[in-house]
């Protein structure tokens, strides 16, 4: 009885309660398996899907970075001479040809004539023979230097920005049985002042290959396993493909490569723990949709970080220029007429490349930090500060109910950069110059008052820096004028006469006799008359015409001065001179031509020489002082550099501002200040010349001192080269009688 009891009972347990729990088991490890399956694939697909469209935009940003590449030696007016002129292959090279693949990584790089024949060739490291070499590439660029030519015939400015400076062609083509990116370019000149017939301008072709190296690159920078290049979709069941399409549509071949499946990895690693433990899994679901809830957080995450330093400034964290210009463009629809106005502030540093050289770029990424940190706690939340490069700033100021609101907020900001920077343990000191624009009073155009922004903080800077500037319709003018300054500044470098060299005698304390003379640059305008130094030599050193005005000073000063009876013949050098590696062997050819014996000449530097941390400044010095000539340091003692620069630059005399001999007789130790120079300059072997000596107890001073040299309008001013050896035959003569 019983065990026919105990049967009934356990079928009955097993139908009742086994069976339902077993078929609810089954039925809800089915429902997760089903799940699991489908929330896996779909976080694949996702995943695949992204990488497709990296590796598309990645190709897309190619093409755009390539032709901004050829830009920087296109739109340049000595590119344009230089292939006009044909016998600068050498020149040609080096700016157009290997220099495009050493600095920005091109494989190829082909000049054009009008006429579309190649006159110069670089393929893959070696410069080529330009006609043959091009041929094979002919038949897929032709297409696009045809369309370039009739952009360049229509004429406009249709697809040009402040960062798009000429028309451009680029596609996705087949070059040597290689994929690449072709593109063509335009060479014109970039001043405007070299005429240029629509149509027939040289043309730069650049080509990048898309295997290999690039694909090398892709691989480290995006985590793309197995990435390589395929004529056919011959992608197998675990590989994804891109296509590569040109312009006209046609496929070019295929990305292939082995996509990072995030929902595979997960399954593969709990699938078995779901298959092994039936009774937890709801418990196994529940950790799964919790992991891949994190990966797809994660992956989120990665899509907003992108997404952030699209519109935001990597080291400032600020927004950047193409989010400030969309906020402008916002903040600007409701502004049409009398009432609130909004202001466009632009901002740079002022001294911050100073700071750069002496203490290095880590500093100045440091300062830039703080400096954005300051004009954050500056600002409201309806503000907006944008850092769109190197020290320039931006900020935007909307419902601003007057002008002498925004100027005693732009006094603040020059408050804040005023204060010293902590950087490691350092304290610097810099400042900032502030140039405004008010919408609606300078225009409703967002470029139009960037642009006028940026005018007015130039003439801040002009006014003396740290100060700001609201902008005027003549500051316009003022910008014009330096441009017409430049451009006549080129026109008489290039014709005799205008230029000319006077020389300033430097006289030896101890017996007045003439110990040498400066060389100093004047110029007078055809119809301006006398333009003073201090008007075009800035013009030159920001339009880069100071080094050509520079070796046209120092081969005057050599040729004229050669056979004077002085021990030193001083020539001003610029800091931009001595940027440039050539500039010792510039000096060195002026020397043999000219027959200047190398002892008698002295450069004079600035303090900002010696704040260059490449190094090209020093090496320069280095180099022309081995052929014997000397060095002095002009303006010493009002630059940003210490007294201890001094041993790490070996120069041979010091030349003390005329600001301190001016200073002399007042309450500010001026006296002192240049005795503690002459000491130091004796301490350490260096000869003294003091500058802007007008007085007589000025002289008496600086001779009781020990100052060696004496210069300034007391003892003569820069005079013609007639006049100075009239004055030195004067001069002895006086010497002779007493």
């Amino acid at each position: 009885m019983h065990s026919l009891f105990s049967e009934p009972s356990r079928r009955l347990f097993l139908l009742r309660t086994v069976v339902p729990i077993f078929l609810l088991a089954i039925a809800v490890t089915a429902l997760a398996a089903s799940l699991l399956y489908w929330a896996t694939r779909e976080a694949d697909h996702a995943s695949i899907d992204r990488q497709h469209r990296l590796v598309q935009f990645v190709v897309s940003q190619l093409q755009s970075r390539i032709a901004h590449d050829q830009e920087s030696v296109t739109v340049w007016d000595d590119a344009v001479v230089a292939v006009r002129g044909g016998n600068t292959p050498e020149w040609i090279d080096l700016n157009l040809g290997s220099w495009m693949n050493t600095y920005f990584g091109h494989d190829g790089a082909y000049v054009l004539d009008p006429r579309d024949r190649a006159i110069f060739a670089f393929s893959e490291g070696v410069t080529a023979e330009g006609t043959s070499a091009y041929e094979l590439l002919r038949p897929t660029t032709a297409p696009l230097v045809d369309a370039l030519r009739e952009r360049m015939l229509a004429g406009g400015d249709e697809g040009l920005t402040d960062k798009i400076l000429s028309p451009g062609v680029a596609d996705l083509a087949i070059v040597s049985g290689r994929p690449a990116v072709v593109s063509v370019k335009p060479i014109v000149s970039d001043s405007g002042d070299i005429e240029q017939q629509p149509g027939e301008e040289y043309v730069h072709v650049a080509v990048r290959y898309l295997d290999e190296d690039f694909i090398t690159e892709l691989k480290r920078d995006y985590l793309l396993d197995g990435l390589r290049f395929a004529w056919q979709d011959d992608a197998a069941a675990n590989e994804a493909s891109a296509p590569l399409i040109s312009s006209l549509g046609d496929t070019i071949g295929y990305f292939i490569w082995q996509p990072y499946r995030p929902g595979a990895a997960v399954l593969s690693k709990v699938a078995p723990a779901v298959l092994a433990l039936f009774l937890i899994t709801m418990a196994a679901l529940g950790g799964f949709v919790s992991l891949l809830r994190k990966r797809s957080l994660k992956l989120s995450q990665s899509e907003a970080t992108v997404r952030h330093l699209a519109h935001h400034d990597m080291l400032t964290g600020l927004p950047n220029r193409a989010q400030f210009d969309g906020r402008l463009k916002r903040a600007l629809q409701p502004v049409r007429g009398p009432g609130e106005s909004v202001a466009v502030l632009y901002l740079d540093l002022d001294r911050f490349k100073e700071v750069n050289d002496t203490f290095g770029h880590p500093a100045g990424d440091e300062l830039l930090r703080e400096f954005a940190d300051r004009l954050r706690r500056l600002t409201r939340e309806t503000d907006t500060v944008a850092r769109i490069g190197g020290d320039e700033f931006l900020i935007l100021l909307p419902g601003v109910s007057s002008p002498d609101g925004v100027e005693e907020f732009c006094q603040r900001l020059i408050e804040t950069a005023r204060h010293p920077f902590d950087l490691s343990s350092t304290q610097v000191f810099v400042g900032v110059s502030v140039g405004v624009a008010l919408a609606p009073q300078d225009g409703l155009d967002p470029v139009e008052l960037m642009r006028r922004a940026d005018v007015a903080m130039y003439h801040a800077k002009r006014l003396g820096r740290s100060e700001f500037a609201i902008y005027a319709d003549e500051m316009d003018s003022d910008i014009n004028a330096r441009r017409d300054i430049e451009r006549d500044l080129r026109k008489a470098l290039e014709t005799p006469g205008q230029l000319s060299v006077h020389y300033q005698p430097l006289f030896a304390a101890g017996d007045f006799r003439i110990a040498g003379v400066e060389a100093l640059v004047r110029w007078r305008h055809p119809e301006r008359g006398w333009i003073p130094p201090s008007v075009f030599i800035p013009v030159a050193e920001e339009s880069g015409l100071i080094e050509k005005l520079g070796e046209w000073v120092l081969h005057e000063a050599c040729t004229t001065a050669r056979d004077w009876p002085v021990d030193t013949v001083a020539v001003n050098v610029s800091a931009f001179e001595l940027y440039n590696p050539a500039f010792a062997v510039r000096v060195a050819n002026t020397l043999l031509s000219t027959g200047m014996n190398p002892k008698k000449l002295e450069l004079e530097v600035t303090e900002s020489a010696l704040s260059d941390s490449h190094g090209a400044c020093e090496r320069n010095i280095a180099a022309v002082r081995d052929l014997g000539v000397r060095f002095s340091l002009d303006d010493f003692g009002t630059g940003f550099s210490s007294l201890s620069r001094l041993h790490d630059f070996t120069v041979d005399r010091i030349k003390i501002d005329r600001s301190f001999v001016a200073g002399f007789g007042k309450a500010n130790g001026d006296e002192a200040i240049v005795q503690a120079i002459v000491d130091l300059a004796r301490a350490i072997g260096l000869k003294t010349t003091a500058e802007g000596v007008e007085t007589g107890p000025q002289s008496d001073f600086l001779r009781s001192i020990g100052c060696d040299e004496l210069q300034g309008f007391l003892l003569s001013m820069p005079l013609p080269a007639g006049e100075v050896e009239r004055l030195w035959t004067q001069t002895e003569a006086k010497r002779a009688a007493t």
